[in-house]
């Protein structure tokens, strides 16, 4: 069992970049992670999953644009987002669970454990 917590949001104009870092309260080697978000109004939706052998499955919307990285020493999954546009805009969900390591889905309903979330709004 782990608790997520992320930080790292704001408010940035559009073009701007961010690092978002969910920090996990125990070890998550073998844990697979994703990044989610919502914003306000909308379903939750994927943004990119991770799995225990650093494969990545980024959502088509990602474009290039972001980048995750974990950092195992640390119990940390990072999010950088740079050419961030106004849709960007919404809270953003560190999200774990340890069944079925090798897989990287952005089907939430995948993931048992979720953090708090951080919340990131580009202003155009």
């Amino acid at each position: 069992q782990v608790q997520l917590v992320e930080s790292g949001g704001g408010s940035v104009q559009a073009g701007g970049s961010l690092r978002l870092s969910c920090a996990a309260s125990g070890n998550t080697d073998n844990y697979r992670m994703a990044w989610f978000r919502q914003a306000l109004g909308k379903e939750r939706q994927g943004v990119v999953g991770i799995n225990t052998a650093g494969t990545r499955h980024y959502a088509d919307f990602v474009k290039g644009r972001f980048t995750v990285s974990k950092d195992n020493a640390r119990n940390t999954l990072y999010l950088q987002m740079s050419s961030l546009e106004a849709d960007d805009t919404a809270m953003y969900y560190c999200a774990a669970d340890e069944r079925h390591p090798s897989g990287s889905t952005l089907d939430s309903s995948w993931y048992h454990y979720w953090g708090q979330g951080t919340q990131v709004t580009v202003s155009s």
